[in-house]
């Protein structure tokens, strides 16, 4: 039986705080979550490695050095309710849950939502809700939010969630532009989201958040 504790010790280690990702949050949660849980079966000896993990129909989990440094820039405190768009099987909402006060996860998927809500209570993160529905739509009964965070490539950020952030509040995603991408933090200012470049990176664009061609005659 792999020793899945020592491995998680190893990701943290080797992965995590050499990319500056010191803040202690971060890193409790990161070696108290059992990643191998929420990797398909056929790959859990991967879940520790150091790039994204296919999901199926090109979604992914992305890899820890992506991920931590997202969650260090988003700087989230722990009274604050979180959107988790393209929650996958739930990791990353496993992890938002020993953060802050609550999670609101969103999944278009089938398959992966019901292995989120069949994983997350295994691990005890009661403070996540599971959303079916599209990844762009968001989920606005739980609006407003103080941070979002999504979990893949976007070519362009939908209005659609503007709307659901509260004002001042913070949004982390990584913009892709062909095979290269650069995670940036926004925060809202009325009805737009002020925009600033934080790492490189790269992920599959998530369903929905394609560039919209412009229709011309």
């Amino acid at each position: 039986m792999p020793d899945y504790a020592a491995r998680r010790t190893i990701m943290v280690d080797t992965q995590v705080r050499p990319s500056d990702v010191t803040k202690f949050p971060i890193i409790d949660a990161m070696l108290r979550t059992p990643r191998e849980l929420f990797v398909p079966d056929a790959l859990r000896e991967t879940a520790y490695m150091g790039e994204n993990i296919a999901l199926g129909d090109g979604r992914v989990m992305l890899d820890p050095r992506t991920f931590a440094k997202m969650l260090d820039a988003l700087a989230l405190t722990s009274g604050e309710l979180v959107l988790d768009i393209g929650c996958g099987s739930g990791y990353s909402a496993a992890i938002l849950a020993l953060i802050a006060q609550a999670v609101v996860a969103v999944e278009s998927d089938e398959a992966l939502a019901h292995d989120a809500e069949t994983v997350l209570p295994q691990v005890g993160a009661e403070a996540v809700v599971v959303h079916k529905g599209p990844l762009t739509a968001g989920a606005p009964d739980h609006a407003p939010y103080d941070a979002m965070i999504v979990q893949g490539g976007v070519s362009e950020f939908p209005q659609t969630l503007v709307g659901q952030l509260r004002e001042g509040g913070r949004v982390i995603c990584l913009f892709m532009q062909g095979q290269l991408g650069v995670v940036r933090l926004g925060v809202r200012q009325g009805d737009q989201i002020s925009w600033r470049d934080v790492f490189n990176a790269a992920a599959p664009v998530l369903p929905g958040f394609e560039k919209q061609e412009a229709f011309t005659f």
